[in-house]
């Protein structure tokens, strides 16, 4: 940001808390951190929170009615400076003055769900389908590994032929194989990120 920021960020931030009331629904707001455009709260689409919401990019946003945003995963914000301004010229001055080019600051809030400990003293944070991703494969082995105890038993029982458990032990080998490699290049991805950490990567 420019020097004019630094000049006259103590009175725009004065003249944009002056300006701070209590949000209802269907009020006009501007979020800057979000658009430069406004927004209209409306109730909680899905009818379980009792908080206001506005949408952006297809997703919803949530917020008190003092217009602090609030985690999807919480019931209460944990911010402490208001995310909305009533949709007003002397507002859209200030945030003008406060951001310089408004139609450059559009940025994303992210949802962040924090599963941390409070004694941690390093936290990571990977990207949501990373996840799904992980999960899925893990979920792809384990079936795997399922369907060879299946064999394994059917086997020890003597409830398959000599030439079935040949094949069957083929095909099985085949899919232990790839789901290996699969399992090994997931490793060397998440190693990647473990040597940013006080973490030793795994297998080593």
């Amino acid at each position: 940001m420019g020097n004019s920021i630094r000049t006259t960020s103590k009175t725009t931030t004065s003249t944009l808390a002056a300006n701070q009331a209590i949000f209802a629904i269907g009020d006009v707001v501007l979020c800057p951190s979000l658009s430069s455009e406004p927004f209209t709260l409306i109730a909680d689409p899905y009818g379980q929170r009792d908080l206001l919401s506005l949408t952006h990019d297809g997703s919803y946003f949530y917020y008190d009615a003092k217009g602090y945003f609030v985690l999807t995963s919480d019931t209460e914000t944990g911010d402490y400076k208001p995310s909305l301004f009533h949709d007003t010229l002397a507002n859209r001055q200030a945030i003008t003055t406060l951001y310089g080019n408004t139609s450059i600051i559009q940025s994303s809030q992210r949802t962040v769900i924090d599963t941390s400990d409070i004694s941690d003293d390093e936290v990571v944070l990977l990207q949501s389908f990373k996840l799904s991703n992980n999960t899925s494969e893990v979920h792809g082995a384990a079936e795997v590994l399922d369907d060879i105890s299946s064999l394994l038993g059917l086997i020890y029982r003597g409830e398959i032929r000599q030439e079935e458990a040949k094949s069957l032990a083929r095909l099985t080998q085949t899919a232990a194989d790839t789901w290996s490699e699969i399992l090994y290049r997931q490793v060397e991805k998440m190693n990647e990120i473990s040597a940013l950490t006080n973490f030793n990567k795994v297998g080593e």
